[in-house]
C-alpha cells in the first residue's frame, strides 16, 4: 500500500464533499472512476481506467478536486492522474527523486518571518556545514519548511547531479522500518538512509512510533555526521518540546543550527499571493491579493488555497477575479476573523509558542527567568487587549491581581528603557489581533 490509512479516509473523505456539489451524472461520470494509488511527498497519484476520463475532469473539475484536497489534507499536493495502465510508469516515479521540482530558492518568497532559515538553508546547500549539521527548521504548519528542504535538495542536483540526495517524512521511515522489521530484513532501508550526501527528514515529530524506529534513526545520524554527511530535520516544534523524542537524539538534534520560521507577516503574505499569481498565470488584481492577505493570516496554504480557490469560481462562473468577487468568496473567513474574540487564553498560547515554552509554563508555578518574563510579557497584553479586570487576568495565570499589577509595571518600565523588548511585545500584540 502506498498510502496510509489516514490518507485514505481524507481521499475518500475529498471525494465525498465533491459528492454533495455535484449533481449525480457528473458526479458518476468523472469522479467515481478515480482511484487513490499512492501518496509519496508533495505527489499525490489518482488513477483511473481511462484517459477519456482523466482528461475531461482535469478540464471540468481539475480546480474543485485540488482545492477541497488542500482543505481536507490540510496541505498543498501536486495531483498527477494516470490510467491504470500507466501504473508501472508510477512506480518508477516513486522509486525516483522524492524532491519536489517545483520548489526552489527562486520562487521561496522570503521576509522577515523566514530570512534566517532561508539564509540558513541557502549556507547548507552551498556548502556542508559541520556547525550547521543537523540544521533544524521549526515553525507551523504551511509556513514552508518543505519548500526550504526541496530547495536544498534542487539546488544540491543541479550543480552536481552526482549527490544522492533524500527527502522522507519520519512517518515514512518509521513505516518502511516496521515493514522491515516484519520482513525480518531492514538492511534495504538502513542502506537507502546512510548511503546519502543530504539527508532530510520532514516532520520529525512524528519519529516516535516505535522505541526500534528512535534506535534507527540514532545509528543513522551518528554515521551521517561521522562522514560529514548533511542532516537536515524540519518540526512543527523545537527539540526540547518534542517529549516523544528520547533525550539523546533531542541532544543531537540540538548540536547543530536551530532555526524557526513564523507566520508571515502582511507584506510578505502579499508578495506570496503575487509570486503564486505568477506562477499559475492568474490574472487577479493588487487589490485583491491585499484583501486576502488581510483576512487570511494562518499559513502560506491557506493564502495559495485562497487564491486557486477563487481563480477556480472565477473560471467556472465565467467572470473576471474582482473585490466584489473576493468578497463573496471569502466571506466565510471575513466573518469568522470579525467574530473571533481575543482571549487569554489565546494570549498565552501565541506568547508561549513565540517563547520556545509551552502554555503550561505560563501558567504553572516556575519562575525562572525566561518563564517570568514571558508571563509578564502575557499578562501586560492581557491587560491591553482584552476588558478583563486583573483580578480576572490573574485568575487566568492562577495569580492574585497584585501579581498581574506588577508584572504589567515591569514591562512598561522595560519598554521604556529596552527597544528590544518594546518591538518583541508590539511583535506579539500584532500576531494576537491577527492570528
Amino acid at each position: 500500500m502506498n498510502y496510509t490509512p489516514e490518507q485514505k479516509a481524507k481521499w475518500e473523505r475529498v471525494i465525498a464533499l465533491i459528492q454533495e456539489n455535484l449533481d449525480g451524472p457528473s458526479f458518476n461520470a468523472w469522479f467515481r472512476p478515480l482511484q487513490l494509488y499512492a501518496i509519496s511527498g508533495d505527489k499525490i497519484y489518482i488513477v483511473s481506467n481511462n484517459s477519456f476520463t482523466l482528461r475531461h475532469m482535469q478540464e471540468r473539475y481539475g480546480s474543485m478536486l485540488i482545492s477541497t484536497m488542500d482543505m481536507v489534507f490540510d496541505r498543498k499536493y501536486n495531483p498527477e492522474f494516470h490510467t491504470v495502465e500507466e501504473i508501472a510508469a508510477i512506480d518508477e516515479k516513486l522509486s525516483a527523486s522524492t524532491l519536489n521540482a517545483n520548489y526552489t530558492f527562486d520562487n521561496f518568497v522570503v521576509g522577515d518571518s523566514n530570512s534566517f532559515a532561508y539564509a540558513a538553508a541557502v549556507a547548507v546547500a552551498e556548502s556542508p556545514s559541520e556547525s550547521y549539521n543537523p540544521l533544524f527548521i521549526y515553525g507551523g504548519v504551511g509556513l514552508g519548511k518543505t519548500h526550504l528542504m526541496n530547495a536544498v535538495g534542487n539546488f544540491v542536483m543541479k550543480r552536481d547531479p552526482s549527490k544522492n540526495v533524500l527527502l522522507m517524512t519520519s512517518e515514512t521511515i518509521a513505516n518502511q522500518l516496521i515493514e522491515g522489521i516484519a520482513r525480518k530484513n531492514t538492511s534495504e532501508l538502513r542502506a537507502r538512509l546512510r548511503g546519502v550526501d543530504y539527508l532530510m527528514v520532514d516532520d520529525i515529530q512524528f519519529l516516535a512510533k516505535t522505541k526500534a524506529t528512535q534506535e534507527e534513526f540514532f545509528n543513522t545520524f551518528n554515521d551521517l555526521r561521522e562522514n560529514h554527511k548533511q542532516i537536515i530535520i524540519s518540526s512543527d516544534r523545537p527539540p526540547k518540546e518534542i517529549p516523544e523524542i528520547e533525550e539523546r537524539l533531542r541532544s543531537r538534534f540540538e548540536w547543530g543550527l536551530i532555526v524557526d520560521i513564523q507566520k508571515p507577516d502582511f507584506e510578505t503574505r502579499v508578495a506570496i499571493l503575487k509570486q503564486k499569481a505568477l506562477e499559475d498565470s492568474i490574472d487577479v488584481p493588487y487589490e485583491v491579493l491585499e484583501y486576502i492577505a488581510r483576512n487570511v493570516n494562518t499559513n502560506i496554504r491557506a493564502l495559495e488555497g485562497s487564491l486557486t480557490s477563487l481563480h477556480a469560481r472565477s473560471r467556472l462562473m465565467g467572470t473576471p477575479i474582482t473585490m466584489d468577487l473576493a468578497a463573496a468568496a471569502l466571506s466565510g473567513l471575513v466573518k469568522e476573523r470579525q467574530e473571533r474574540r481575543v482571549t487569554c487564553e489565546l494570549i498565552i498560547d501565541i506568547v508561549a509558542q513565540r517563547y520556545g515554552m509551552q502554555s503550561a509554563d505560563l501558567t504553572g508555578k516556575r519562575r525562572s527567568q525566561d518563564i517570568a518574563l514571558a508571563r509578564q510579557v502575557a499578562m501586560y497584553i492581557c491587560r491591553e487587549l482584552t476588558e478583563l479586570s486583573t483580578t480576572a487576568i490573574g485568575k487566568a495565570f492562577g495569580r492574585d491581581h497584585t501579581t498581574v499589577l506588577h508584572g504589567c509595571e515591569k514591562i512598561e518600565d522595560g519598554m521604556d528603557a529596552d527597544y528590544a523588548l518594546r518591538k518583541k511585545v508590539e511583535e506579539l500584540m500584532r500576531a494576537v489581533k491577527e492570528d
